[in-house]
Protein backbone atom coordinates (compact mmCIF):
# COMPACT_ATOMS: atom_id res chain seq x y z
CA UNK A 1 0.00 0.00 0.00
CA UNK A 2 1.08 3.38 -0.60
CA UNK A 3 2.14 6.00 1.44
CA UNK A 4 0.02 8.18 0.44
CA UNK A 5 -3.04 6.31 1.07
CA UNK A 6 -4.45 5.63 4.67
CA UNK A 7 -7.39 2.41 4.84
CA UNK A 8 -10.63 3.48 6.78
CA UNK A 9 -11.75 -0.02 7.62
CA UNK A 10 -12.37 0.03 11.62
CA UNK A 11 -11.04 3.66 11.49
CA UNK A 12 -13.61 6.15 10.10
CA UNK A 13 -17.04 7.14 11.50
CA UNK A 14 -16.75 10.17 10.06
CA UNK A 15 -15.56 12.10 6.83
CA UNK A 16 -14.97 16.21 6.88
CA UNK A 17 -16.11 17.02 2.78
CA UNK A 18 -12.13 16.78 1.43
CA UNK A 19 -12.06 13.23 2.47
CA UNK A 20 -15.49 12.43 1.15
CA UNK A 21 -14.23 13.74 -2.10
CA UNK A 22 -11.23 12.13 -2.33
CA UNK A 23 -12.65 8.37 -1.16
CA UNK A 24 -15.12 8.69 -4.08
CA UNK A 25 -12.66 10.39 -6.41
CA UNK A 26 -10.51 7.42 -5.68
CA UNK A 27 -13.31 4.65 -5.86
CA UNK A 28 -13.79 6.10 -9.72
CA UNK A 29 -9.70 5.57 -10.31
CA UNK A 30 -9.18 9.81 -10.08
CA UNK A 31 -6.73 9.15 -6.96
CA UNK A 32 -3.48 8.18 -9.59
CA UNK A 33 -1.39 9.41 -12.10
CA UNK A 34 -2.37 8.25 -15.69
CA UNK A 35 -0.82 6.16 -17.82
CA UNK A 36 1.76 7.21 -20.63
CA UNK A 37 -0.07 4.61 -23.29
CA UNK A 38 -3.16 3.80 -21.88
CA UNK A 39 -4.54 0.81 -24.18
CA UNK A 40 -7.01 -2.24 -23.65
CA UNK A 41 -5.93 -3.23 -20.39
CA UNK A 42 -6.57 0.55 -18.92
CA UNK A 43 -9.59 0.46 -20.47
CA UNK A 44 -11.08 -2.61 -19.20
CA UNK A 45 -9.39 -1.86 -15.66
CA UNK A 46 -11.52 1.98 -15.58
CA UNK A 47 -14.58 0.30 -17.09
CA UNK A 48 -14.47 -2.10 -13.98
CA UNK A 49 -13.93 0.37 -11.25
CA UNK A 50 -17.01 2.22 -12.85
CA UNK A 51 -19.25 -1.00 -13.61
CA UNK A 52 -21.16 0.93 -16.63
CA UNK A 53 -20.74 3.54 -18.77
CA UNK A 54 -23.60 5.56 -19.59
CA UNK A 55 -24.26 6.45 -23.22
CA UNK A 56 -25.47 9.65 -25.23
CA UNK A 57 -26.05 10.78 -28.39
CA UNK A 58 -25.19 14.41 -28.12
CA UNK A 59 -21.97 14.95 -30.03
CA UNK A 60 -20.89 18.37 -29.77
CA UNK A 61 -17.34 17.81 -28.30
CA UNK A 62 -16.99 13.97 -28.16
CA UNK A 63 -19.54 11.68 -27.53
CA UNK A 64 -20.46 11.02 -24.14
CA UNK A 65 -18.87 7.58 -23.95
CA UNK A 66 -15.81 8.21 -24.71
CA UNK A 67 -15.36 11.28 -22.22
CA UNK A 68 -15.22 9.16 -18.79
CA UNK A 69 -12.35 7.01 -20.36
CA UNK A 70 -11.10 10.35 -21.58
CA UNK A 71 -11.08 11.88 -17.83
CA UNK A 72 -9.59 9.00 -16.13
CA UNK A 73 -6.96 8.26 -18.34
CA UNK A 74 -5.62 11.34 -20.53
CA UNK A 75 -5.40 10.77 -24.29
CA UNK A 76 -6.50 7.43 -25.80
CA UNK A 77 -7.39 5.48 -28.98
CA UNK A 78 -11.47 5.91 -29.44
CA UNK A 79 -10.61 2.69 -31.99
CA UNK A 80 -9.56 0.25 -28.91
CA UNK A 81 -12.74 1.47 -27.29
CA UNK A 82 -14.79 1.08 -30.43
CA UNK A 83 -13.25 -2.57 -30.09
CA UNK A 84 -14.38 -3.58 -26.50
CA UNK A 85 -18.03 -1.91 -27.06
CA UNK A 86 -18.38 -2.59 -30.80
CA UNK A 87 -17.06 -6.09 -31.99
CA UNK A 88 -18.50 -8.70 -33.20
CA UNK A 89 -18.87 -10.84 -29.51
CA UNK A 90 -17.77 -7.93 -28.04
CA UNK A 91 -16.84 -8.36 -24.23
CA UNK A 92 -19.82 -5.20 -23.33
CA UNK A 93 -23.19 -5.23 -24.42
CA UNK A 94 -25.89 -2.57 -24.09
CA UNK A 95 -28.51 -2.07 -21.83
CA UNK A 96 -31.03 0.07 -19.29
CA UNK A 97 -28.44 0.05 -16.44
CA UNK A 98 -27.93 3.39 -14.95
CA UNK A 99 -30.21 4.52 -18.30
CA UNK A 100 -28.67 3.02 -21.52
CA UNK A 101 -25.66 2.09 -21.10
CA UNK A 102 -22.71 -0.74 -21.81
CA UNK A 103 -22.42 -3.24 -19.00
CA UNK A 104 -20.18 -6.40 -19.35
CA UNK A 105 -21.84 -9.17 -21.42
CA UNK A 106 -21.25 -11.20 -18.27
CA UNK A 107 -23.61 -8.88 -16.77
CA UNK A 108 -26.40 -9.19 -18.26
CA UNK A 109 -28.22 -11.67 -16.25
CA UNK A 110 -28.16 -9.13 -13.41
CA UNK A 111 -30.70 -7.26 -14.64
CA UNK A 112 -33.34 -10.01 -15.38
CA UNK A 113 -35.32 -8.35 -12.58
CA UNK A 114 -35.48 -5.26 -14.73
CA UNK A 115 -36.36 -7.06 -18.07
CA UNK A 116 -38.89 -8.44 -16.17
CA UNK A 117 -40.10 -5.27 -14.72
CA UNK A 118 -40.01 -3.70 -17.68
CA UNK A 119 -42.16 -6.39 -19.39
CA UNK A 120 -44.65 -6.13 -16.67
CA UNK A 121 -45.18 -2.61 -17.16
CA UNK A 122 -45.41 -2.27 -20.92
CA UNK A 123 -46.21 -5.88 -22.21
CA UNK A 124 -49.40 -7.04 -20.02
CA UNK A 125 -51.74 -4.32 -20.30
CA UNK A 126 -54.38 -5.06 -22.52
CA UNK A 127 -54.90 -1.53 -24.47
CA UNK A 128 -51.03 -0.68 -24.30
CA UNK A 129 -49.08 -0.01 -27.70
CA UNK A 130 -47.10 -3.58 -27.29
CA UNK A 131 -50.38 -5.73 -26.49
CA UNK A 132 -51.86 -3.73 -29.44
CA UNK A 133 -49.31 -4.34 -31.76
CA UNK A 134 -48.40 -7.91 -31.67
CA UNK A 135 -48.14 -8.20 -35.26
CA UNK A 136 -45.44 -5.92 -36.08
CA UNK A 137 -44.03 -7.40 -32.71
CA UNK A 138 -44.18 -10.69 -34.21
CA UNK A 139 -42.81 -9.31 -37.97
CA UNK A 140 -39.72 -7.89 -36.11
CA UNK A 141 -39.26 -10.76 -34.30
CA UNK A 142 -39.42 -13.19 -37.31
CA UNK A 143 -37.16 -11.04 -39.77
CA UNK A 144 -34.46 -10.91 -36.54
CA UNK A 145 -34.58 -14.98 -36.33
CA UNK A 146 -34.12 -15.71 -40.13
CA UNK A 147 -31.56 -12.83 -41.14
CA UNK A 148 -29.32 -12.13 -38.21
CA UNK A 149 -28.45 -8.84 -36.88
CA UNK A 150 -29.99 -6.14 -38.75
CA UNK A 151 -29.39 -2.25 -38.92
CA UNK A 152 -32.47 -0.43 -38.55
CA UNK A 153 -31.74 1.13 -41.85
CA UNK A 154 -32.41 -2.82 -43.01
CA UNK A 155 -35.69 -2.99 -41.28
CA UNK A 156 -36.68 0.00 -42.05
CA UNK A 157 -36.13 -0.90 -46.27
CA UNK A 158 -38.36 -3.97 -45.77
CA UNK A 159 -41.13 -2.27 -43.52
CA UNK A 160 -41.49 0.50 -46.39
CA UNK A 161 -41.06 -2.07 -48.66
CA UNK A 162 -44.00 -4.34 -47.65
CA UNK A 163 -42.32 -7.58 -47.03
CA UNK A 164 -44.72 -10.61 -46.62
CA UNK A 165 -47.62 -8.08 -47.91
CA UNK A 166 -47.93 -6.22 -45.08
CA UNK A 167 -46.78 -2.70 -45.13
CA UNK A 168 -45.39 -1.02 -41.83
CA UNK A 169 -44.48 2.15 -40.40
CA UNK A 170 -41.13 2.62 -38.99
CA UNK A 171 -41.74 4.21 -35.91
CA UNK A 172 -44.36 0.67 -35.02
CA UNK A 173 -40.90 -0.93 -36.10
CA UNK A 174 -38.70 1.39 -33.84
CA UNK A 175 -41.26 1.00 -30.98
CA UNK A 176 -41.20 -2.87 -31.93
CA UNK A 177 -37.26 -3.05 -31.04
CA UNK A 178 -37.15 -1.50 -28.08
CA UNK A 179 -39.58 -2.76 -26.04
CA UNK A 180 -38.13 -5.98 -26.90
CA UNK A 181 -34.62 -4.59 -26.27
CA UNK A 182 -36.13 -3.37 -22.71
CA UNK A 183 -37.51 -6.84 -22.11
CA UNK A 184 -34.37 -8.38 -22.62
CA UNK A 185 -35.38 -9.91 -25.99
CA UNK A 186 -33.21 -8.81 -28.18
CA UNK A 187 -29.76 -7.54 -27.64
CA UNK A 188 -27.92 -4.41 -29.40
CA UNK A 189 -25.19 -6.57 -31.78
CA UNK A 190 -23.21 -3.30 -32.55
CA UNK A 191 -23.09 -0.23 -34.29
CA UNK A 192 -22.34 1.15 -37.56
CA UNK A 193 -21.51 4.79 -36.52
CA UNK A 194 -23.59 5.26 -33.70
CA UNK A 195 -26.66 3.43 -35.66
CA UNK A 196 -27.56 0.59 -33.60
CA UNK A 197 -27.70 -3.10 -34.75
CA UNK A 198 -30.58 -5.51 -33.45
CA UNK A 199 -30.71 -9.15 -32.43
CA UNK A 200 -32.07 -11.60 -30.76
CA UNK A 201 -30.46 -12.20 -27.46
CA UNK A 202 -29.96 -15.59 -27.84
CA UNK A 203 -27.46 -14.09 -31.40
CA UNK A 204 -25.01 -11.97 -28.98
CA UNK A 205 -25.70 -12.84 -25.20
CA UNK A 206 -23.01 -15.84 -24.23
CA UNK A 207 -25.77 -18.98 -23.75
CA UNK A 208 -24.10 -19.69 -20.04
CA UNK A 209 -25.24 -15.82 -19.62
CA UNK A 210 -29.05 -16.21 -20.94
CA UNK A 211 -29.09 -19.73 -19.27
CA UNK A 212 -28.40 -18.30 -15.63
CA UNK A 213 -30.87 -15.10 -14.69
CA UNK A 214 -29.84 -13.61 -11.38
CA UNK A 215 -32.70 -13.78 -8.72
CA UNK A 216 -33.63 -10.06 -8.01
CA UNK A 217 -33.06 -10.00 -4.23
CA UNK A 218 -29.41 -11.05 -5.07
CA UNK A 219 -29.18 -9.37 -8.15
CA UNK A 220 -29.81 -6.18 -6.23
CA UNK A 221 -27.54 -6.72 -3.29
CA UNK A 222 -24.61 -7.10 -6.01
CA UNK A 223 -25.88 -4.52 -7.93
CA UNK A 224 -25.81 -2.31 -4.58
CA UNK A 225 -22.35 -3.72 -3.92
CA UNK A 226 -20.78 -2.85 -6.68
CA UNK A 227 -22.47 0.79 -6.71
CA UNK A 228 -20.69 1.71 -3.10
CA UNK A 229 -17.76 0.47 -4.07
CA UNK A 230 -17.51 2.43 -7.33
CA UNK A 231 -18.59 4.97 -4.93
CA UNK A 232 -16.72 4.84 -2.05
CA UNK A 233 -18.43 6.59 0.60
CA UNK A 234 -22.95 7.11 -0.41
CA UNK A 235 -26.00 7.62 0.79
CA UNK A 236 -29.09 5.21 0.04
CA UNK A 237 -29.98 7.65 -2.66
CA UNK A 238 -26.96 7.13 -4.14
CA UNK A 239 -26.81 3.82 -4.38
CA UNK A 240 -30.00 3.33 -5.79
CA UNK A 241 -29.59 6.13 -8.20
CA UNK A 242 -26.07 4.36 -9.73
CA UNK A 243 -28.31 1.62 -11.40
CA UNK A 244 -32.20 3.50 -11.01
CA UNK A 245 -33.45 1.16 -8.45
CA UNK A 246 -36.80 2.28 -7.59
CA UNK A 247 -37.38 -0.43 -4.99
CA UNK A 248 -35.95 1.60 -1.94
CA UNK A 249 -37.09 -1.70 0.50
CA UNK A 250 -34.99 -3.75 -1.32
CA UNK A 251 -31.50 -1.19 -1.25
CA UNK A 252 -32.20 -0.96 2.14
CA UNK A 253 -32.45 -4.10 2.72
CA UNK A 254 -29.38 -4.99 0.53
CA UNK A 255 -27.35 -2.57 2.33
CA UNK A 256 -28.01 -4.10 6.02
CA UNK A 257 -27.09 -7.39 4.18
CA UNK A 258 -23.55 -5.47 3.20
CA UNK A 259 -23.08 -4.01 6.43
CA UNK A 260 -23.43 -7.42 8.10
CA UNK A 261 -21.18 -8.97 5.74
CA UNK A 262 -18.63 -6.45 6.42
CA UNK A 263 -18.40 -5.00 3.17
CA UNK A 264 -20.19 -1.52 4.53
CA UNK A 265 -19.69 0.42 7.41
CA UNK A 266 -22.15 3.61 8.53
CA UNK A 267 -20.23 6.82 8.33
CA UNK A 268 -21.49 10.83 8.95
CA UNK A 269 -20.08 13.33 6.35
CA UNK A 270 -20.01 16.83 7.41
CA UNK A 271 -22.22 18.87 5.59
CA UNK A 272 -24.90 15.95 4.12
CA UNK A 273 -28.48 16.21 5.73
CA UNK A 274 -31.09 14.60 5.39
CA UNK A 275 -34.56 16.04 6.87
CA UNK A 276 -32.21 18.59 8.86
CA UNK A 277 -30.33 15.75 10.54
CA UNK A 278 -27.26 14.10 9.60
CA UNK A 279 -27.57 11.82 6.35
CA UNK A 280 -27.06 8.02 7.13
CA UNK A 281 -23.75 6.89 4.61
CA UNK A 282 -22.04 4.21 4.06
CA UNK A 283 -18.51 3.46 3.32
CA UNK A 284 -17.22 0.47 1.23
CA UNK A 285 -14.17 -1.15 3.44
CA UNK A 286 -12.02 -1.47 0.77
CA UNK A 287 -11.94 2.07 0.27
CA UNK A 288 -9.05 4.22 0.31
CA UNK A 289 -8.34 7.52 1.47
CA UNK A 290 -5.89 9.24 -0.48
CA UNK A 291 -3.50 11.87 1.48
CA UNK A 292 -4.41 14.45 -1.71
CA UNK A 293 -5.98 14.11 -5.13
CA UNK A 294 -4.19 15.86 -7.79
CA UNK A 295 -6.33 15.82 -11.25
CA UNK A 296 -7.53 18.12 -13.99
CA UNK A 297 -9.84 16.45 -15.74
CA UNK A 298 -13.10 17.67 -18.01
CA UNK A 299 -15.83 15.67 -16.80
CA UNK A 300 -19.24 14.43 -18.94
CA UNK A 301 -22.23 15.55 -17.61
CA UNK A 302 -23.22 11.62 -17.59
CA UNK A 303 -19.95 10.91 -15.34
CA UNK A 304 -20.76 8.63 -12.55
CA UNK A 305 -18.96 11.61 -10.67
CA UNK A 306 -21.25 14.32 -11.28
CA UNK A 307 -24.63 12.09 -13.23
CA UNK A 308 -26.37 12.12 -9.94
CA UNK A 309 -27.25 16.21 -9.70
CA UNK A 310 -28.15 15.67 -5.51
CA UNK A 311 -24.45 13.85 -4.57
CA UNK A 312 -22.65 16.06 -6.81
CA UNK A 313 -23.97 19.52 -4.93
CA UNK A 314 -23.16 17.48 -1.59
CA UNK A 315 -19.81 16.48 -2.28
CA UNK A 316 -18.38 19.44 -4.30
CA UNK A 317 -20.83 22.39 -3.15
CA UNK A 318 -21.49 21.83 -7.15
CA UNK A 319 -24.87 22.73 -8.72
CA UNK A 320 -25.14 21.62 -12.00
CA UNK A 321 -27.87 21.08 -14.72
CA UNK A 322 -26.60 20.77 -18.75
CA UNK A 323 -28.73 23.32 -20.80
CA UNK A 324 -29.46 21.65 -23.97
CA UNK A 325 -33.20 21.63 -23.89
CA UNK A 326 -32.99 25.27 -22.80
CA UNK A 327 -33.63 28.02 -24.83
CA UNK A 328 -30.78 29.93 -25.82
CA UNK A 329 -31.28 33.33 -24.43
CA UNK A 330 -32.10 31.50 -20.67
CA UNK A 331 -28.66 29.20 -21.00
CA UNK A 332 -26.54 30.71 -17.90
CA UNK A 333 -23.48 28.62 -18.94
CA UNK A 334 -24.32 27.62 -22.07
CA UNK A 335 -25.52 24.60 -24.26
CA UNK A 336 -23.33 21.81 -23.46
CA UNK A 337 -21.06 22.77 -19.82
CA UNK A 338 -18.63 20.16 -18.52
CA UNK A 339 -17.62 20.32 -15.25
CA UNK A 340 -13.68 21.17 -14.62
CA UNK A 341 -12.27 19.11 -11.94
CA UNK A 342 -8.42 20.32 -10.66
CA UNK A 343 -7.12 18.45 -7.51
CA UNK A 344 -10.00 17.41 -5.59
CA UNK A 345 -12.77 19.63 -6.20
CA UNK A 346 -14.56 20.76 -9.11
CA UNK A 347 -13.45 24.24 -10.18
CA UNK A 348 -15.51 25.45 -12.63
CA UNK A 349 -17.36 24.40 -16.08
CA UNK A 350 -16.68 24.65 -20.10
CA UNK A 351 -18.47 24.76 -22.91
CA UNK A 352 -16.84 23.13 -25.68
CA UNK A 353 -17.60 22.58 -29.16
CA UNK A 354 -15.40 20.32 -32.24
CA UNK A 355 -15.52 22.36 -35.05
CA UNK A 356 -14.34 19.65 -36.98
CA UNK A 357 -14.28 22.14 -40.53
CA UNK A 358 -11.60 24.56 -39.34
CA UNK A 359 -10.16 21.73 -37.14
CA UNK A 360 -10.42 24.28 -33.90
CA UNK A 361 -11.81 23.40 -30.31
CA UNK A 362 -14.12 26.38 -29.63
CA UNK A 363 -14.28 27.08 -26.08
CA UNK A 364 -17.55 28.60 -26.38
CA UNK A 365 -17.46 29.79 -22.70
CA UNK A 366 -15.98 29.04 -19.06
CA UNK A 367 -16.78 29.94 -15.86
CA UNK A 368 -15.04 29.14 -12.43
CA UNK A 369 -16.76 28.16 -9.40
CA UNK A 370 -15.82 29.34 -5.85
CA UNK A 371 -12.41 28.40 -4.25
CA UNK A 372 -10.56 27.64 -7.12
CA UNK A 373 -6.91 27.04 -6.77
CA UNK A 374 -4.14 29.85 -8.19
CA UNK A 375 -3.48 27.51 -10.96
CA UNK A 376 -6.53 26.37 -12.22
CA UNK A 377 -6.52 28.56 -15.34
CA UNK A 378 -2.79 26.89 -16.86
CA UNK A 379 -3.97 23.28 -15.52
CA UNK A 380 -7.24 23.70 -17.31
CA UNK A 381 -5.21 25.27 -20.25
CA UNK A 382 -3.08 22.40 -20.46
CA UNK A 383 -5.99 19.54 -20.37
CA UNK A 384 -7.68 21.44 -23.43
CA UNK A 385 -4.73 21.44 -25.34
CA UNK A 386 -4.63 17.81 -24.90
CA UNK A 387 -8.55 17.50 -25.44
CA UNK A 388 -7.90 18.91 -28.42
CA UNK A 389 -5.44 16.72 -29.73
CA UNK A 390 -6.92 13.85 -28.27
CA UNK A 391 -9.44 14.57 -30.77
CA UNK A 392 -7.40 15.99 -34.13
CA UNK A 393 -7.93 19.40 -33.79
CA UNK A 394 -5.12 21.41 -34.49
CA UNK A 395 -6.05 24.67 -32.78
CA UNK A 396 -8.48 26.34 -30.28
CA UNK A 397 -10.68 29.21 -29.73
CA UNK A 398 -11.67 31.03 -26.84
CA UNK A 399 -15.22 33.04 -26.16
CA UNK A 400 -15.57 36.00 -25.09
CA UNK A 401 -18.50 34.53 -22.61
CA UNK A 402 -17.57 33.61 -18.89
CA UNK A 403 -15.29 34.79 -16.10
CA UNK A 404 -12.90 32.38 -16.76
CA UNK A 405 -12.18 32.71 -20.49
CA UNK A 406 -9.85 36.06 -20.18
CA UNK A 407 -7.97 33.75 -17.85
CA UNK A 408 -7.75 30.71 -20.51
CA UNK A 409 -6.88 33.09 -23.05
CA UNK A 410 -4.24 34.42 -20.65
CA UNK A 411 -2.89 30.73 -20.28
CA UNK A 412 -2.45 29.84 -23.90
CA UNK A 413 -0.69 32.50 -25.75
CA UNK A 414 -1.34 33.37 -28.85
CA UNK A 415 -4.99 31.88 -28.97
CA UNK A 416 -7.44 32.64 -31.04
CA UNK A 417 -11.11 34.38 -29.38
CA UNK A 418 -14.12 35.31 -30.89
CA UNK A 419 -17.59 36.16 -29.97
CA UNK A 420 -20.93 33.80 -29.81
CA UNK A 421 -20.68 30.74 -31.95
CA UNK A 422 -18.39 32.47 -34.69
CA UNK A 423 -14.37 32.23 -34.37
CA UNK A 424 -12.46 35.17 -35.00
CA UNK A 425 -10.28 34.99 -37.62
CA UNK A 426 -6.64 34.38 -36.15
CA UNK A 427 -3.96 37.60 -36.72
CA UNK A 428 -0.11 36.36 -37.03
CA UNK A 429 2.56 38.19 -35.48
CA UNK A 430 5.56 39.16 -38.67
CA UNK A 431 7.44 36.12 -37.53
CA UNK A 432 5.13 33.53 -36.77
CA UNK A 433 4.56 30.89 -39.81
CA UNK A 434 1.19 30.01 -40.49
CA UNK A 435 -0.08 26.26 -40.07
Amino acid sequence: MSAAVVRLTGVKTHLNRAEARRVALAAQGFGRPRPEAPGTRQLNLALARMGTLQIDSVNVFARSHYMPLFSRLGAYDTGALDTLLFARKAPYLEYWAHVAAFIPAQDWGLFRFRMDDMHAKFATKPDGWFRSNTAVVDWVRSELAARGPLRPAEIEYDAKRGTGGQWWNWDAVKNALEYMWMFGEVAIAGRRGFERTYALAEHVVPASVLASPVPRDEAIRELVRRAARAYGVATASDLADYWRIRDRAAVMSSIGDLVDAGELQPVTVEGWFSAGRPARAWLHTAAALPRRVDQTAILTPFDPVVWFRDRAERLFDFEYRIEIYTPAWKRRYGYYSLPVLVGDDIVGRVDLKADRSSSRLLVQSAWWERGRPADAAPRLAAELQTAAAWQGLETISVSRRGDAVDDLAAALPGVARHEGGRPEPVELAPDEPAG
